[in-house]
């Protein structure tokens, strides 16, 4: 690991100031992935800013029943948390799909939504990367792709969006909080958070240099039944291959955001209209535009299947 400053500001404002006059500097919350990425050489920064202390380890109460989580909430507390097994089960649910339980007693709520790609190329230093050398390529291109994106990709970019919780957030149409580098607060539907890659997959947000995740507002509880369902190469410690975050209301009707498959959560409001004519009109819709590769097409077919299998288990 090359040489790094290290840094605690005394507020958010401080730590995003400290943070924007930095060529090449970083947040450090639990640094459950930050710190990996800076061990294999993948991420250089300059400067850490210490920032676990500066947020709210809170979950607190809304006037409509939603609830606001503070960045700095471990994923294991929030996943216990009561008003969320209760309110918001399918965010619980996600939560204790993702990880170990050592690594979600760290994991923070704002880091675990900016977590980045497992895509093996960008882990490795030795092969070309546009997330991690912009303008090297992407050998995960013609290469290994199976775990990979089949839709939202570019010709820069196949890789996946890896966070469980973000997948639950998106169905639960949640708002992140922010301070931007002049000072001001700023709400970012979740819908908005995450970019597509595009001509540029090295800028995966839409947050602004040094600007800092302070909180996650959840709206008000809209009830149903809850799914989230991961399906993996392995039972405990494994990225998704392909996930489904559902929300089900007896009607029919219901939200549906998908994990595993794109550059981000992967949601299509216009493809829950479909949901009264079952998993295969709304997989076509979620799915309309996917390029997948010749080893992750099985990816389409999994996709319907899983959430049929989501459906029927909302019904039984």
């Amino acid at each position: 690991m090359r040489e790094f400053r290290y840094e605690r500001a005394g507020d958010p404002a401080a730590a995003v100031a400290l943070l924007a006059a930095e060529p090449d500097g970083a947040f450090l919350g639990g640094g459950t992935n930050l710190v990996d990425l800076m061990k294999l050489g993948v991420a250089t920064p300059d400067v850490l800013v210490d920032v676990r202390t500066l947020t709210s380890a809170d979950v607190t109460d809304l006037p409509d029943g939603g609830l606001r989580i503070g960045a700095a909430v471990p994923n294991a507390d929030l996943a216990a948390d009561r008003r969320v097994r209760e309110r918001f089960p399918v965010l619980a649910q996600a939560l204790l799909a993702g990880a170990s339980g050592q690594l979600r007693n760290k994991a923070t709520t704002a880091g675990n939504l900016l977590q980045r790609t497992r895509c093996p190329y960008f882990y490795d230093t030795n092969q070309p990367c546009n997330k991690r050398r912009p303008g090297s390529g992407c050998a995960a291109i013609g290469g290994f792709s199976r775990p990979l994106a089949v839709i939202g990709t570019s010709q820069a970019c196949i890789a996946t969006h890896p966070s469980d919780m973000a997948i639950a957030m998106r169905a639960l149409d949640a708002t992140v909080e922010t301070v931007k580098p002049d000072g001001t607060a700023r709400a970012i539907p979740i819908a908005d958070l995450h970019r597509l890659p595009g001509a540029t997959p090295q800028i995966e947000t839409t947050l602004e240099k040094g600007e800092f995740i302070v909180g996650v507002t959840l709206p008000r509880p809209i009830g149903g039944t809850h799914i989230y369902h991961k399906v993996r190469d392995r039972a405990s410690y494994a990225f998704a291959l392909v996930s489904i975050g559902a929300i089900l209301q007896k009607d029919g009707s219901g939200r549906i955001a998908v994990g595993g498959i794109a550059p981000k959560p992967w949601r299509v409001e216009a493809a829950e209209a479909e949901m009264p004519r079952g998993a295969k009109a709304v997989s076509s819709a979620l799915l309309a535009g996917a390029k997948p590769t010749q080893e992750n097409a099985f990816k389409l077919t999994l996709v319907e299947r899983t959430l049929g299998a989501v459906m029927a288990q909302a019904r039984a």
